[in-house]
């Protein structure tokens, strides 16, 4: 689960200086009852967030619809009890952060089930093109896609502009004797570099913004020359929700989209007072 630390820079983001309105027109100690609902269909996800947000302020939780599972519009995600302004604190937060993971959740269940019977053992990932990392990368796990890395200090991943400033034989030799235990991925354009990266010992290959027809003729040259079995091939950029299953035709093992952290719409959730106590 997201550390309830960097959950509560929200609420403190939120509410620097309490909830004003709250403690303006609720008396103080008044209890209430109230439901997250689900309004539209999805995958579920921070679940677990909302949950150790809402106990922080003393609010009781029990839990209908756990991550990962479907829930349809109308069905009820969690039901809480408890003082009513602590309720009223922590809602636009919670329902933020379950929005923003339902969102993902929804749509990596969604490309995942698109390409599993085109390709059944090639992974949908994330990217790092996010802020948002603890909650974005946990909702790409929940949906059943790959998180990627997580920071620059998780894996080695030699980009453009590092070749720019060292050659690919070279950078790759000094990041494998950087340290044996990270892996070492190199993002290529072209089919000669992909080449020479899995000569040099690249553990990953990106073969970033290829036609389907380019990645193709990449990978059976890769065949050709041995080296396919000794790499993991990566394809990333100008892959959509539209084209992805033309990539999973292909042999390779991941595709990773920045689309599911950048571009995915929120899922719609809402919290409701149903009683006063």
């Amino acid at each position: 689960m997201t550390p309830i630390s960097y959950l509560l820079r929200f609420i403190e983001e939120d509410a620097p200086f309490g909830d004003v309105t709250s403690e303006a027109v609720i008396p103080e100690g008044i209890k209430a009852r109230a439901v997250i609902i689900a309004k539209q269909d999805g995958i579920i996800a921070g679940v677990e967030e909302a949950k150790a947000l809402f106990e922080h302020f003393g609010v009781k939780v029990s839990v209908k619809k756990r991550d990962g599972e479907e829930a349809k519009k109308g069905d009820v995600i969690l039901e809480l009890e408890g003082d009513a302004r602590a309720i009223l604190l922590v809602e636009r937060t919670a329902l933020n952060v379950m929005g923003r993971m339902s969102g993902i959740a929804t749509e990596v269940r969604r490309l995942v089930e698109k390409v599993k019977p085109v390709n059944p053992k090639v992974r949908v990932a994330g990217t790092r093109k996010s802020l948002l990392k603890p909650i974005d990368k946990r909702a790409i796990i929940i949906g059943g896609g790959e998180p990627h890395r997580f920071s620059l200090s998780d894996a080695i991943l030699i980009k453009d502009n590092h070749l720019a400033l060292v050659p690919l034989e070279e950078a790759i030799k000094r990041a494998k004797s950087f340290s044996v235990y990270k892996v070492v991925e190199v993002e290529v354009e072209s089919l000669e570099d992909a080449i020479k990266a899995a000569r040099a010992g690249a553990d990953v290959v990106m073969l970033d913004n290829m036609t389907p027809e380019e990645i193709a003729e990449t990978v059976e040259a890769l065949k050709r020359e041995g080296l396919r079995d000794r790499v993991k091939i990566e394809v990333s950029g100008g892959i959509t929700p539209e084209n992805i299953e033309e990539y999973a035709k292909l042999d390779v093992d991941v595709i990773s989209l920045g689309y599911l952290t950048h571009s995915v719409r929120n899922f719609d959730v809402s919290l409701e007072i149903v009683e006063k106590l």
